[in-house]
């Protein structure tokens, strides 16, 4: 065991770090959602690990200190277990905030519906976050069984679709009502 440099042994402790650093933050979320062990063979220590670590956090500062954390630890670890570890970004999409305005009426299309509201946080590169880029824009969330989106398992029934498309409806009449008070229509 002493002369081991199994990859996936460091590739654990770094998602436990991307775990780490993203809890040591509010609004901070961390993710590693693909790993690939090579040669994968059950009885060979594993030599190369690829993996991938989504952060998300409407703050940048934050996203810049736990990608200086990770790098650290990466550099860390590799050390302490004879690794060589590469941390390359890939991609980055900064944090798009949306409008104020349109928040507020998607909360109150809600409350007017009879539906309750929580504020979410997400950057899963919905195409709003483009559309906020030259419009005012936002989001409207509808529960899904069991929490599961984004996957082939995600179901929400017909009347919470419905319920979805209601709030849109009164979401846009809310931003058309604001705006008119705004114009002085």
């Amino acid at each position: 065991m002493p002369r081991r440099r199994d990859a996936l042994v460091g590739a654990v402790r770094l998602v436990a770090v991307v775990d780490a650093a993203a809890r040591a933050h509010a609004n901070a979320v961390g993710t590693v959602g693909r790993m690939e062990v090579k040669p994968g063979s059950p009885n060979v220590i594993p030599g190369e690990v690829f993996f991938t670590i989504d952060l998300r956090c409407p703050d940048p500062a934050v996203l810049d200190e736990i990608e200086r954390d990770i790098a650290e630890n990466a550099a860390h670890t590799g050390q302490s277990l004879g690794l060589d570890i590469v941390v390359k970004t890939i991609w980055t999409q900064p944090p798009q905030p949306f409008h104020p305005d349109c928040i507020a009426a998607v909360r109150t299309a809600a409350e007017v519906s009879g539906y309750s509201t929580r504020d979410m946080i997400s950057r899963a590169g919905h195409d709003a976050a483009y559309v906020a880029r030259v419009v005012p824009a936002s989001m409207i969330f509808v529960p899904c069984k069991d929490g599961i989106s984004h996957n082939e398992a995600e179901y929400s029934s017909k009347e919470q679709c419905a319920a979805g498309a209601q709030v849109l409806l009164q979401a846009v009449l809310e931003f058309d009502r604001r705006l008119a008070e705004r114009l002085g229509r």
